[in-house]
């Protein structure tokens, strides 16, 4: 599954001894730059220094990469195109009217605000795979328990992640099962595999959360769940690049502050 791979990539990056504070604050304050940015370069700038953290660092497989991109890209080019059409301005290089109360039109002022909309999405989604990449679950635990994270939060994040992985591979099992067996040949039988799907995949589930709960009963559970992540010192090196990106970014940031496309 592409989630398990996600996190076998988080466990063996380049970057899995590096510190978790300094990658949290490398992919966490790349996104408060973004927001902050009033020009489409700053995120620009900040999603290729992340990106090429990501693949030359971090050593990640640039088809990975890639994929990882395209299905949040594919989404923000849609949004993008519905905010060209429908933002207006007063350079209009198109319009069509399809009915009395609709206008779609393209202009000079859109065509900015689109495209600086998906510089935008681009910087914080290089950020938050920067962060998805090069830190495990286990890791980013630790840190919420350090930052004084309520427990009952941790634990409940923890039963989740946990949770998440054991759906997906119960529905994995049972759709090649229903493959194998010809359940998807027919739209009648599609419809009515998949609502046995449905229903066995809720049944698996909830029968899991009783072994769950037995299991933690048995080995007496106060409360707080056992962290098994690392505690890793923050080094000279990674600080000073983070301190050189962010004092790169942030000069970007009011460097480019307004500026358009067109």
């Amino acid at each position: 599954m592409f989630e398990e791979l996600l996190e076998d990539v988080a466990q063996t990056n380049g970057l899995r001894e590096t510190s978790t504070w300094l990658k949290l604050a490398a992919g966490l304050s790349a996104i408060v730059l973004c927001l902050l940015s009033t020009g489409y370069a700053a995120p620009l700038f900040i999603a290729l220094v992340l990106s090429a953290a990501i693949l030359t660092l971090a050593r990640v497989d640039l088809r990975t990469y890639a994929e990882l991109f395209l299905v949040p890209l594919w989404f923000a080019l849609m949004s993008v195109a519905v905010i060209v059409l429908i933002s207006g301005g007063e350079h209009v290089f198109w319009n069509w009217d399809p009915l009395p109360f609709l206008s779609l039109s393209v202009t000079r002022e859109s065509i900015n605000t689109g495209f600086f909309v998906l510089c935008r999405v681009i910087g914080g989604m290089s950020a938050l795979l920067f962060i998805a990449l090069t830190t495990p679950m286990t890791d980013l635990f630790v840190v919420m328990r350090k930052a004084r994270v309520p427990d009952f939060v941790i634990d409940l994040a923890m039963i989740i992640y946990r949770t998440i992985f054991f759906l997906l591979d119960q529905v994995r099992q049972i759709y090649h099962a229903q493959v194998m067996r010809l359940g998807y040949s027919g739209w009648k039988e599609s419809v009515h595999t998949f609502s046995v799907l449905c229903g066995s995949a809720f049944i698996a589930s909830w029968d899991a959360g009783d072994d769950l709960v037995r299991a933690m009963d048995a080995r007496c559970y106060d409360g707080k769940f056992a962290l098994l992540g690392e505690n890793r010192p923050v080094e000279l090196r990674p600080l000073a690049a983070l301190a050189l990106f962010l004092i790169a970014a942030s000069a970007a940031v009011v460097a480019t502050q307004g500026m358009t496309l067109l």
